[in-house]
């Protein structure tokens, strides 16, 4: 998958440590454990033609997260871009 760059992009993270370097967007959302306005980042992933075919065919998606700690997380798909 290659980093996309998230509509309404607040910040980048990650490209002092020597990665690429992720855009995210701040968002607050409503959260049914921690509660109203609750803080959250997403980011932007554009699967290559090879991963839609993979999980056209049933590949699951996964996400690997660095380290011994899992923070709560939500893996969803973002609106179908604009042809414009």
């Amino acid at each position: 998958m290659h980093i996309g760059r998230i509509k309404d992009t607040t910040r980048v993270i990650g490209q002092r440590q020597g990665y690429l370097g992720l855009p995210l967007r701040d968002i607050t959302i409503d959260c049914s454990v921690n509660g109203p306005r609750t803080p959250a980042m997403e980011t932007a992933w554009l699967p290559t033609p090879e991963e839609i075919a993979a999980i056209v065919c049933g590949a699951p998606v996964v996400l690997r997260i660095l380290g011994n700690q899992h923070p709560p997380v939500a893996v969803y798909v973002g609106d179908i871009p604009r042809q414009d």
